[in-house]
């Protein structure tokens, strides 16, 4: 096996995934064959909406939600999935049966306009079905993760206007993210850390982030990012057990002298940050982060029973 990736996305490949079986328009292929066409719209635009999903015991957890934040935002681009959220589900579950996958694994669910007969932005120029396809994968982040505190770096690229791109959209347009990601790659951080055009912290590059001061949670408006559903999560978790929990507007100086820090995300649930910007905030895991990590870690438990 080996290590891969960086930050909350780092795990290790797992020989099994060279023998998955992905889902492409309800067929199921040998990962080395399953392809799109190079007339689909998410090759040629990057047109469409997906999700990241996690199985635990059996069970994709919160799936009604991502299913209700896909099915909106096909919906606001306009897009037809073509079956229901009942038949994506049942073929969701049919893929990891026919893997015999039950737990420690993520799903991709990608969903694209589907094919072109030009290669044209115009989705009057589409032929056909959307194009669904569902990839599960043994993936599980390394132990430390939820441990060793990552480090961030604000990045110059910011999260935009709805009126040019909606954040809120989980599109496949990323390019946004990826750009951020880069130059926080080449900084020598794990992740990046975005603002949003009036220069408050907005989230990052591929998770949600949260400060904690003076035995407060703080996360930002959610404006310009996407209604992550870790993040949701956390928010009502932190409203179960009495922490005080805002959504709110603040800035990097809040963030430079907060005592804690930690980002969310569907692959590592919730994992402390120790630097941002070069600012050391924690040289451990906090208290806060440790405490909601154990609710996050029992909320998950009792949604896969």
């Amino acid at each position: 096996m080996t290590n891969t990736s960086k930050g909350t996305h780092e795990y290790v490949d797992d020989p099994r995934n060279a023998d998955i079986l992905i889902s492409v328009n309800g067929e199921l292929f040998p990962r080395e064959k399953a392809v799109v066409s190079v007339f689909d719209s998410g090759f040629i635009l990057g047109d469409g909406v997906w999700e990241g999903l996690r199985v635990h015991h059996g069970r994709i957890v919160f799936l009604d939600r991502h299913l209700e934040r896909l099915y909106e935002g096909a919906k606001a681009i306009d897009m037809d999935i073509g079956i229901s959220p009942d038949a994506l589900e049942k073929r969701l579950y049919e893929t990891l049966e026919a893997n015999a996958m039950h737990d420690g694994v993520h799903i991709r669910l990608m969903v694209t306009r589907g094919l072109k007969r030009t290669p044209y932005q115009d989705p009057r120029v589409n032929i056909g079905p959307a194009t669904i396809v569902i990839i599960p994968e043994y993936k599980n982040p390394k132990p430390e993760a939820a441990t060793r505190g990552m480090n961030l770096f604000t990045v110059h690229v910011r999260r935009g206007y709805p009126d040019v791109q909606d954040q809120k959209l989980n599109s496949h347009s990323k390019l946004n993210c990826i750009t951020a990601c880069i130059q926080a790659a080449k900084a020598g951080a794990d992740e990046a850390l975005m603002l949003d055009p009036h220069g408050f912290v907005a989230t990052c590059n591929s998770t949600h982030f949260f400060i904690v001061r003076k035995g407060e949670v703080w996360t930002s408006t959610g404006e310009y990012c996407i209604p992550g559903i870790t993040r949701g999560v956390v928010i009502e978790l932190c409203q179960e057990v009495g922490i005080p929990v805002f959504e709110k507007r603040f800035s990097l100086t809040d963030v430079y002298g907060a005592q804690e820090a930690f980002v969310t995300g569907t692959f590592a649930g919730i994992a402390p940050v120790s630097s941002v910007d070069g600012r050391i905030l924690t040289t451990e895991r906090g208290p806060m982060v440790e405490r909601l990590q154990k609710l996050y870690l029992a909320r998950i438990a009792r949604e896969s029973t």
